[in-house]
Parts: C-alpha cells; sequence; structure tokens
C-alpha cells in the first residue's frame, strides 16, 4: 500500500501533522517554488507536531480525555460523534486493546457495546472477571472508522500518542491485544495472528498477549477455542507477573 506524505510522517510518529485553513492552492507552473519550499514546511511540520507529542507524555486522565476529545489529527475525526477513549478499572490487571469503535460505540462512547463486546464479556466472566474490574477496556483507534473498516496504518499512528499514554497511565500487569489492527499499533508487527498466538511478547516491560477480535469470533466460530487458550495463557502471565511483584516486595 502507498502512503501519503502524511501517513508516513504519521508513521514516523510526527503527529499530529497541523495545517493552516483556508491555505491557497499552488498556482499551475509554480512547481519549483513547491519544490523549493518542502524542506521548509517539512521542518515546520515537524517542530509543530513534535511539541503536542511530548506535552501528551505529561497529561493525566481529565486531561487525556478532553485532548483525546479535541482532537483532528487524522480523518477519522471528521465523521466521528464522539472520540471513545477507553472505559474501566483505572487500576488494572487487566488491558484489552481492540481495533477501534463500531456505529454503537461512536453513539455510546464506549468501546465494545455491540455484540463483540457481549462476547468479549462472555469471555472476561469466563475467567471470572468482569468490565470495570481490574480491567480497562480501549481501542487503537479512537473514532469509528468509515463503515466500521480496519483502521488504516496513519490512523493508527495518529492516535498511538494517547494509546501509548493510557498503557503509562493504567500499568496494565498484563496486556491482550485483540486483531491484527491492535498488534499493528501496539507491537509493529503485521505479521499473521496465527503466527503470534501462543508467544509472550512484551511492551515496555508489560507481558502482552495476542488473539483474535471477538468480531472476528462471530464470524468464525470455531475459533473460539483457540481465543480461550489465548485468554488462559494471558491468565498464566498475569499470574507470574503478580507472583514476581509479591517476591520482589519480599526483599
Amino acid at each position: 500500500m502507498k502512503l501519503t506524505r502524511e501517513q508516513m510522517l504519521a508513521e514516523m510518529g510526527i503527529t499530529p501533522i497541523w495545517r493552516l485553513r483556508d491555505s491557497p492552492v499552488a498556482a499551475a507552473g509554480a512547481e519549483d517554488d513547491t519544490a523549493q519550499a518542502e524542506p521548509s514546511r517539512l521542518v515546520t511540520t515537524m517542530a509543530a507536531s513534535a511539541a503536542p507529542d511530548a506535552v501528551v507524555d505529561s497529561l493525566d486522565w481529565p486531561d487525556l480525555a478532553t485532548r483525546v476529545a479535541q482532537c483532528r489529527a487524522c480523518p477519522l475525526c471528521e465523521q466521528r460523534k464522539q472520540a471513545v477513549l477507553g472505559v474501566g478499572d483505572l487500576d488494572p490487571d487487566w488491558l484489552f486493546i481492540g481495533e477501534g469503535p463500531g456505529a454503537e460505540e461512536d453513539i455510546k462512547g464506549e468501546p465494545f457495546v455491540g455484540q463483540a463486546g457481549k462476547l468479549l464479556d462472555n469471555m472476561l466472566a469466563a475467567l471470572g472477571i468482569a468490565r470495570g474490574r481490574k480491567v480497562y477496556i480501549g481501542n487503537a483507534v479512537k473514532c469509528r472508522p468509515p463503515g466500521n473498516r480496519t483502521p488504516e496504518a496513519g490512523e493508527m499512528a495518529a492516535c498511538r500518542p494517547w494509546l501509548e499514554r493510557q498503557i503509562a497511565l493504567l500499568k496494565p500487569k498484563v496486556i491482550v491485544l485483540l486483531g491484527k489492527a491492535a498488534v499493528h499499533s501496539v507491537l509493529h508487527d503485521d505479521s499473521s495472528l496465527a503466527s503470534l498466538r501462543g508467544r509472550r511478547f512484551e511492551y515496555q516491560g508489560i507481558p502482552v498477549v495476542v488473539t483474535y477480535h471477538p468480531a472476528y469470533l462471530l464470524r468464525n466460530l470455531p475459533e473460539k477455542a483457540k481465543a480461550w487458550e489465548d485468554l488462559l495463557f494471558a491468565r498464566r502471565c498475569l499470574r507470574e507477573t503478580l507472583a514476581t511483584g509479591r517476591s520482589e516486595l519480599a526483599f
């Protein structure tokens, strides 16, 4: 897939990209001037985008929620009803990360409230946990992609600073990535889910487990057994983390 210049900048972490409103379109025949001006515009874009990203690292929850609600770093903001930050316990053991809000989530402002959300709740219940109790649920992107399509690379890159700040504030004991978009956003890996399942990854020292998105499981019911295996593996990773923490406290 060929990326635009804005998407490439986003993939490099140079986001959000600021633009002047109603900027004039270059006149025909001014290609040379445009080419000469491009380096200076790029430097200006990088400088303008670096400051907001640096500020993100110091945001607390109320400020983060405000900034996400006001975010216009990518085109997804143009059709959203509202940005969906996430929901759950702010001191969680578990962090589940999906792809992006769907139609119902866009209306209600909470992730995983449709049929996929009901399945996720059932999966949590099978583990003996529940939404809002030592569990936080979020998404790779905070605004609904048109037609509930998979978020694009540039969109995930634009939203990544918000997700990274969420993880830093939450300090979960284990992260479960639901689907390829979440894997791309957190692990920067585009391998097949089949090749990533059953393996322990890490994000800043936090164990990370990969499994299928609940929406995929609704279309492929036999894969539920595999997802259950992944959740049991995640629970083992969590228990190991908690045991290690208790051992360190003993010293």
